[in-house]
């Protein structure tokens, strides 16, 4: 079985691709490398034992795009991690997530109809919910205005999947992450970000490390329990399980309606403050941080209720946030040994 994986050499997509090939299946990976290493390619091989095929290309560029689905026949199904990410970001240039998010996607769809592929799971988000009215969300709570473009392309995304899937021969899941942190238990692999980190786990660990000055909590005055906003964190090799599952079901045809929809976190919220806090108990590490102004886009309050993925995925939650952010900070302190021996 020969699985697609775009933006597989990127944070979610590389640790998804491990859990792939070492279930099992080919991979073939399409990555422009605008967010990620091609280092990332050999950390899947030194962990798999097997090399995934790469093409370097663009998903904007629809003509090298076919060419290479045309070349890489018997493709069984695809998983569409390829998009910006960086709530913060997309505020300020939007059009960047607009013309990468929804128009690399729409190239995407409209090669695999061509090419007769019918078997795609997209990476989605919670953002997708918006401002939720109700905690835990379910698969069924309403969307809301998104409070970000980043947000807004995953609702049209998911819209786009909607109209597509019905009119053609195209069978979708839609996997709506929390967030996703932590590295694998190797430390070959784990969060990349290049430049200034966007997520909150790599700029703590940075932060920790000496890489950054001083983390800045964005707001410390919200309806929550210390003020500051709660999240859903999801350990990355859980989520990367969940898309073999996904793919499992679309393969063996056992999917009920042409989009399916499924929540993936673990159920539980927890403040900035506590993951600081959990951090420096796990890596003994004192963080400098500051509390600083809101930042647009961010929502309040968001968990997943996950009961749908368990039920009908037969998915659920392994690690905690202690065990996410441990193997977070392992593979902060891998890259500093690396870059101290490439130094010496």
């Amino acid at each position: 079985m020969k699985i697609l994986v775009t933006g597989g050499a990127g944070y979610i997509g590389s640790h998804t691709v491990v859990e792939l090939q070492n279930a099992g299946y080919d991979v073939v990976i399409i990555d422009n490398l605008s967010n990620s290493d091609a280092s990332v390619l050999e950390g899947i091989e030194e962990i798999t034992g097997k090399s995934p095929i790469f093409y370097n290309l663009d998903l904007c560029n629809k003509e090298d795009l076919n060419s290479c689905l045309q070349k890489e026949r018997n493709i069984d199904a695809i998983i569409h991690f390829a998009a910006f990410k960086a709530v913060g970001e997309s505020e300020r240039l939007p059009m960047k997530y607009y013309n990468n998010n929804v128009v690399g996607m729409i190239n995407l769809l409209d090669c695999i109809v061509k090419n007769e592929l019918n078997n795609f799971v997209f990476s989605s988000s919670c953002t997708v919910y918006g401002e939720a009215e109700e905690l835990p969300v379910t698969e069924n709570s309403p969307m809301k205005k998104a409070e970000s473009a980043y947000g807004f392309t995953k609702q049209i995304g998911e819209r786009i999947l909607s109209d597509v899937s019905k009119a053609n021969n195209l069978k979708v899941i839609s996997l709506r992450y929390f967030n996703p942190i932590g590295g694998h238990d190797t430390a070959i692999i784990g969060e990349l970000p290049l430049g200034v980190p966007n997520n909150l786990v790599p700029f703590i660990t940075q932060t920790a490390i000496g890489i950054r000055e001083q983390l800045t909590i964005f707001g410390n005055d919200y309806d929550t329990p210390d003020g500051t906003n709660v999240r859903d964190y999801i350990h990355v090799v859980d989520l990367a399980k969940a898309h073999v599952k996904a793919v499992a079901r679309l393969i063996e045809q056992k999917s009920k309606d042409n989009l399916e929809v499924f929540n993936l976190g673990t159920g539980v919220g927890n403040s900035v403050l506590e993951v600081v806090k959990t951090f420096e108990k796990v890596s003994g590490e004192k963080l400098n941080y500051k509390i600083g102004e809101r930042r647009a886009g961010d929502v309040v309050s968001i968990y997943a209720d996950t009961s749908k993925a368990g039920e009908v995925l037969g998915w659920r939650t392994e690690r905690d946030l202690a065990n996410a952010l441990s193997t977070a900070w392992k593979w902060e302190l891998a890259l500093k040994d690396k870059k101290d021996k490439g130094n010496s």
